[in-house]
């Protein structure tokens, strides 16, 4: 009688067993020039508690801003391929690839493109992580998209380089709120609806863009929306940019944070 008992117990066991659903393995991958992205890559391995792999190209890349840009947009231009280092990774092992990188020229910098090229990532879950200058997130998750058709790729990350103090907790709010990791989290609420600029909120727009690049996003607000947030309130700025005289003019939007007490920032520009 015991060991018919026990035969059933273990039975049961294996049907439990197999009924439950492991979670998904997720990898951090990244490529970071100048340490900013590797900032955002550490949190995320770290609050995920998932390996962390660098790319790295051969032959790295100058420090030099300008050698840089130079080398980095005739890489783009031509399609050439900066060779990288093989990773000591299986990527077969994983379900869920985080992966972060700069955005050079509104995409992912050469050698995430070289890692593209040699990778086998179907049927991957991919969530995209980037640092820049104004933007660039939506453009790249669009080109990873068409890079990698057979890939799912999942809303991401994106953080201006001068705002890296924000990083721990907007990354600890993304993965709580897209349900990687467990934990409470506030919602957000949705933006109100988009309404012509007040004068105050001109005046916002303009604080926030103005210094950037010594006047490198031109624009005029036309239309505002707004939502309360933690510690202060967000805005999403509709603008249309300033061209010389004979050019079309483009919108683009324009996302600016107001803390309580402090100056406007803007976070995102989408073009």
């Amino acid at each position: 009688m015991r060991k018919h008992l026990a035969l059933i117990l273990t039975a049961a066991l294996a049907v439990i067993s197999c009924g439950k659903k492991e979670a998904p393995k997720a990898l951090v991958i990244y490529y970071s020039q100048l340490n900013s992205t590797k900032t955002v890559a550490e949190a995320f391995a770290a609050k995920l508690g998932a390996p962390l792999v660098a790319i790295e190209p051969v032959v790295p890349y100058e420090e030099d801003f300008g050698a840089t840009a130079q080398r980095g947009q005739e890489e783009l231009r031509s399609g050439h391929l900066p060779e990288i280092k093989p990773l000591d990774i299986n990527l077969a092992e994983y379900d869920v690839i985080f992966l972060g990188f700069p955005i050079w020229f509104g995409t992912y910098a050469p050698p995430v493109k070289s890692f593209l090229a040699t990778a086998d990532l179907k049927g991957k879950k991919i969530v995209p992580f980037c640092t820049f200058g104004s933007g660039g997130l939506d453009s790249s998750s669009r080109d990873l998209a068409e890079e990698l058709p057979e890939s799912q790729i999942l809303p991401g990350y994106g953080v201006r380089a001068a705002r890296l103090d924000a990083v721990d907790e907007e990354v600890d709010y993304f993965l709580k709120s897209n349900g990687y990791v467990k934990g409470k989290f506030t919602p957000l609420p949705e933006f109100s609806a988009q309404a012509p600029v007040t004068g105050e909120e001109t005046v916002i727009f303009h604080d926030a863009v103005d210094s950037y690049g010594n006047g490198m996003i031109r624009a005029e607000p036309t239309m505002a929306a707004s939502r309360a947030i933690p510690g202060g309130r967000e805005f999403l700025f509709s603008a249309r940019s300033i061209v010389p005289e004979g050019q079309p003019a483009g919108t683009i939007q324009v996302y600016v944070k107001v803390p309580d007490g402090g100056e406007p920032v803007f976070t995102e520009v989408l073009r």
